[in-house]
């Protein structure tokens, strides 16, 4: 499987299902794409999506709930569900919810919309597979803005003096929240710093560079003296030159004719993909 083309993939979901929707969040959805490609198509995640609850599966909890577009695409590409339920996202009586409720779809492990929580969330998922003995992972996917929270740095305290080596914390490092740029609104830097005086192990990558991503996930694996945090670095709004970098597409979705420009972009991009790859 081509890694790249499946991110390619499901960002032109992202852009049909926002569409659709009449709302939604277009950056973060659109620059998380790669990463959710690595964690499932990558072949770091214990998953199985013919049994989605099975005992020792990984934990993916989404904090960041508003870029679930996303998590719900991903998770359809994984055989999770019907493809085209996507086109139900936030229509009234869908599971595809503008933030995920927990078991509302098969493979959405919490209930997500305040930002701040996700963290806390996974945190106990990790102790709960300590004291257990169990040996299944927990992955918080996280927004760069919620560190502005201050129950995220009482969760990253507790989590680094508890050594919850099983817990690996994934920060969407976009530089936008929905006011502005993060180092405006509240700087965050020098945000290796932080998480290393916290007692984390950090590590640094390309948020869009699959290879990375996947490999940064393994030596998160072999880290046994406390968390892991990778930070990765994205551009939000990725594959759509009107969106990139943009704060305010930070929540909003595409019109008719913006939708058609993106999709246009995205599946030249695709096309490109695909013919150095054959």
């Amino acid at each position: 499987m081509n890694l790249d083309l499946k991110a390619s993939e499901i960002r032109q979901d992202i852009i049909k299902m926002l569409l659709e929707a009449g709302s939604g969040h277009s950056a973060g959805s659109l620059g998380m794409a790669d990463v959710f490609t690595a964690l499932y198509f990558g072949g770091v995640l214990n998953y199985d999506p013919k049994d989605p609850w099975k005992a020792d599966r990984d934990r993916v909890i989404l904090s960041n709930g508003h870029i679930c577009p996303v998590w719900y695409a991903t998770l359809a590409h994984a055989g999770f569900f019907s493809h085209d339920k996507l086109l139900t996202l936030r229509k009234l009586g869908s599971g595809l919810q503008g933030h995920p409720h927990y078991r509302e779809l098969p493979g959405v492990e919490n209930t997500g919309g305040p930002l701040g929580q996700g963290l806390s969330q996974s945190i106990g998922q990790a102790l709960a597979a300590r004291i257990d003995g169990r040996d299944w992972r927990v992955y918080a996917m996280m927004s760069d803005g919620e560190l502005d929270e201050g129950q995220t740095w009482e969760a990253i305290m507790f989590a680094g003096k508890n050594n919850l080596h099983n817990l690996t914390a994934i920060i969407d490092r976009n530089n936008i929240q929905i006011d502005g740029f993060t180092e405006e609104v509240m700087p965050l830097e020098p945000l290796v710093d932080k998480f290393t005086a916290f007692n984390w192990s950090v590590i640094e990558i390309n948020g869009h560079n699959i290879s990375e991503i996947t490999a940064a996930i393994e030596k998160a694996k072999t880290i046994f003296e406390n968390p892991t945090v990778i930070i990765a670095h994205t551009i939000p709004g990725k594959g759509v030159d009107f969106m990139q970098w943009k704060p305010e597409w930070h929540g909003k979705p595409p019109k008719a004719d913006e939708a058609k420009k993106a999709l246009h972009q995205l599946r030249t991009l695709g096309g490109k993909i695909q013919s150095e790859h054959q």
